[in-house]
């Protein structure tokens, strides 16, 4: 990952953005899209009931790890429509965005209120090396300043990351399930009251189910499964958008649409990618326009690659393996020195 060079397109405030802006407004792309919502809330609400549903009554069986994947599937698909809440895609105001996005924080077991004031500090500051959060994880490194700081363990992890970058999502899920009880304990977040009952009430019907239903071996390995495979699944759809991409070094500023073009990568593959990334795979228009709608980033796509084209602004956009690569290759690059080091 390298930084953003500091140079007078770069550095130039303008007024780029409010240009693009008013192209994207003219074409309608920041108005609501309620019923394609109506749509993924139906197709979420038969995953999730199928999913469950084939768990009662498949009972005892170790199809139930078939049962695991689907609800893995669902699991993230309710996650990424708490994303979009979080950014107002679904309705104009606050209050209806926050109900639907406590709800589905509540469904998979996270902290809506930690997840989000997360989330922003990330889009405030993508792949600053100071501000964003998502690069600031104990077990990765993604500069080789991160890197060289690291001790121990994490510094053994740091070395082997590329090889053990997807081992390590298997625990993503279980990180987000206890990152939010921690903000919850630490009255971290707004709606104390409201959380700690959606997430205690999660917590309690899924593991009743789960050891109701099948005998103590069958559940352990079935939460195994369904959980690590939830934690893949989020993390490979989240991290093709920066990591490998540039970073801000600290002190160094940039207008806004610069900073949020250059430190994106954006993700082909048509519809199919569309849905099983949430729309995630138009990192780019996302980090510009937030609160557009997820239906609307697909028609955006074209407009703002034409507007960085026009003013020579580099703009990413890579098939979905190769994102995964160039994440890796990074990864690998990160770790060499210390590596080399590893006897001294």
């Amino acid at each position: 990952m390298t930084s953003i060079d500091r140079g007078p397109a770069a550095t130039r405030r303008g007024t780029d953005f409010a240009e693009l802006s008013r192209v994207i407004r003219r074409h309608g792309l920041l108005d609501r899209r309620r019923s394609s919502y109506l749509v993924k809330f139906a197709v979420n609400a038969v995953l999730l009931a199928a999913g469950w549903t084939a768990f009662a009554v498949l009972g005892s069986s170790w199809w139930q790890l078939v049962t695991a994947i689907v609800l893995a599937l669902a699991y993230t698909q309710l996650a990424f429509i708490g994303h979009d809440a979080g950014h107002k895609q679904i309705f104009t105001g606050r209050r209806g965005n926050d109900v639907v996005g406590y709800l589905h924080a509540g469904l998979v077991g996270m902290s809506y209120g930690w997840w989000l004031g997360k989330h922003n500090r990330h889009h405030a500051n993508p792949n600053h090396e100071d501000e964003d959060p998502d690069i600031r994880i104990s077990v990765l490194a993604f500069t080789g300043v991160q890197a060289t700081a690291k001790r121990g363990l994490a510094r053994w992890l740091a070395r082997h990351q590329a090889v053990l970058f997807f081992p390590l999502l298997t625990l993503e899920g279980l990180g987000l399930h206890v990152s939010g009880v921690k903000a919850v304990w630490r009255r971290e977040v707004k709606a104390v009251p409201l959380e700690a009952a959606l997430l205690a009430a999660h917590a309690a019907g899924y593991l009743a189910a789960v050891f109701w239903v099948l005998p103590p071996v069958h559940a352990l390995v079935f939460i195994a499964v369904h959980q690590g495979l939830w934690g893949v699944y989020m993390g490979c759809s989240f991290a093709p958008n920066h990591k490998g991409m540039p970073t801000v070094p600290a002190g160094q500023r940039l207008d806004f649409l610069r900073k949020q073009v250059l430190t994106s990568r954006n993700v082909r593959g048509g519809r199919v990618v569309d849905f099983l990334l949430g729309g995630l795979n138009y990192q780019i228009e996302h980090h510009l326009f937030p609160n557009m709608p997820r239906a609307n980033l697909r028609h955006a796509q074209p407009l703002v690659q034409r507007f960085c084209a026009n003013n020579g602004i580099a703009y990413r956009q890579t098939g979905a393996l190769d994102s995964y690569r160039q994440v890796l290759s990074h990864l690998h690059a990160i770790g060499a020195p210390l590596r080399r080091t590893k006897g001294q």
